[in-house]
C-alpha cells in the first residue's frame, strides 16, 4: 500500500477550497479517480462552465492537477493531486487566517452534512446489510481538553489503520465522518 499523500494548505489555498462545490469536486477526485469537467458536471449537479471554472481553481492552487494519461485533445482529464487535506491554526495565527480556517471549515462541515443527507436519501435503496451499517450515533461524555483531544487522536489511528479490503469484489467506498468538538453553550 502506497503512503496517504498529504496537503497542509496555507491562507491562500484554503481560501480557494472554502467553497463546497469545490470540496465535493475533490473529494470525488480521491475517492473516485480522474475525471472530466463534464462528467463531474453531471455528478454534481452543476454547468459544464461552472465545473471547469472551479477546476481550474483547484488546480491554480495546487489541488488538482491535469492527468495528461487520459483523454485527447478535446477533454481535460483531472485528478487530485494529494489523497487527504490537513489544517491546523497556528496558536500566533493572525485574526485574517483564524477567518479563512474558519470559512473552509464552514465549507467542510457543509459538504459532510449535505452527503450525510444525500446517504440518508439513499439508504433505504442499499442492500439490507449496507442499511445495517448506517449510525448516526453521538455521545456527550465530560472530558478535560487533553482526554478530548486523546479521545480524538485514538478515533484517527483507529481509521487510519483499518486495511482496506481492495481485493474483494463486494467491497465499497465507506465514509466515517468523525465530528468532535464542545458542545455549543458549554462556555460562555
Amino acid at each position: 500500500m502506497e503512503p496517504t499523500t498529504v496537503v497542509t494548505p496555507g491562507p491562500e489555498q484554503l481560501r480557494a477550497l472554502a467553497h463546497p462545490g469545490r470540496l465535493r469536486m475533490l473529494g470525488l477526485l480521491r475517492t473516485s479517480g480522474p475525471a472530466t469537467a463534464t462528467s463531474l458536471a453531471g455528478r454534481l449537479g452543476l454547468n459544464t462552465g461552472a465545473t471547469s471554472y472551479h477546476l481550474r481553481q483547484l488546480a491554480a492552487h495546487g489541488f488538482v492537477v491535469e492527468d495528461t494519461e487520459r483523454g485527447n485533445g478535446r477533454e481535460r482529464w483531472w485528478r487530485a493531486a494529494h489523497q487527504t487535506t490537513h489544517t491546523a491554526t497556528a496558536p500566533d495565527a493572525s485574526e485574517e487566517e483564524r477567518d479563512v480556517t474558519d470559512a473552509y471549515l464552514q465549507a467542510v462541515a457543509i459538504t459532510h452534512a449535505d452527503n450525510l443527507q444525500r446517504a440518508l436519501a439513499e439508504s433505504r435503496a442499499l442492500p439490507e446489510a449496507w442499511q445495517q451499517v448506517l449510525d448516526l450515533s453521538d455521545w456527550n461524555p465530560r472530558l478535560t481538553a487533553a482526554h478530548a483531544k486523546e479521545l480524538s487522536e485514538a478515533i484517527h489511528e483507529l481509521v487510519s489503520g483499518w486495511p482496506e479490503d481492495v481485493d474483494d469484489p463486494e467491497a465499497q467506498r465507506f465514509v466515517v465522518n468523525v465530528n468532535t468538538y464542545l458542545r455549543p453553550g458549554t462556555l460562555r
